[in-house]
């Protein structure tokens, strides 16, 4: 029988770390913790977590310095749980490596779903890549670099198309204006968030039912957009 997902949680509140830990060992994970950053580095070289639940307020460090000490070795997921909600941390801590981004209080399904999107892309990621992605009846052949829409074969340009698969290949998590920009138009312009609008408000009439209510290519306001699949 495979044992549970084993999830770090790096809090120093006290509450919250006792709330989470009841909330996830109900859902059938294992769970350990860390109060501060040092030690919460430590237990994610020595313990190998599924899933790191992360603060950015901690007592030693900034939870940024962690996610990006973490990510100089290695791919797990990250999801930071935090007060801080302005734009600026969001882009941060996505922008170091966090795979997502919670503010408190929060929702205990969508942690729990979020947790699951994580624990779903990790498993992708140790065996092949998925090379097909789908969202409703929008089929996404990165391999063959065809996009389908109810079995059509929808018309893109080279560039929506690679802004589409860029998005998909990182499906449910949030990508950032810059790195979006980065990797479809070149680092040189990177700061032109204005191309990005355009593009996926073309997109969006392409594969969105109501362009205006978009189901799959979801904004997250001041930071980015999300490719997204479902719970």
């Amino acid at each position: 029988m495979d044992k549970d997902p084993l999830i770090l949680l790096i809090d120093d509140e006290p509450q919250i770390l006792r709330a989470l830990k009841t909330i996830l060992s109900a859902g059938h994970f294992q769970v350990i913790s860390a109060t501060n950053g040092e030690q919460g580095i430590a237990l994610a070289a020595s313990q190998s977590p599924d899933v790191i639940i992360l603060d950015l307020s901690l007592p030693d460090m900034d939870g940024i310095q962690v996610c990006e000490q973490i990510r100089e070795w290695s791919t797990v997921p990250i999801i930071v749980l935090s007060v801080r909600d302005s734009e600026k941390d969001k882009v941060a801590a996505l922008d170091k490596g966090a795979d997502d981004y919670l503010t408190k209080p929060f929702s205990i399904d969508e942690l729990m779903a979020r947790i699951r999107v994580a624990l779903r892309h990790s498993a992708q990621s140790i065996g092949n890549k998925e090379t097909v992605i789908t969202a409703g009846a929008l089929s996404i052949d990165l391999a063959r670099h065809i996009a389908t829409l109810n079995g059509e074969e929808l018309k893109l340009t080279a560039t929506e198309f690679k802004l589409l698969s860029y998005l998909a290949a990182h499906a449910d998590r949030v990508l950032t204006h810059q790195a979006i920009l980065t990797h479809v138009w070149g680092f040189e312009e990177s700061d032109h968030i204005e191309y990005l609008r355009v593009f996926m408000g073309q997109l969006r009439k392409k594969i969105e039912n109501d362009p205006d209510n978009p189901q799959v290519l979801i904004t997250d306001p001041g930071v980015g957009y999300r490719f997204k699949t479902g719970n």
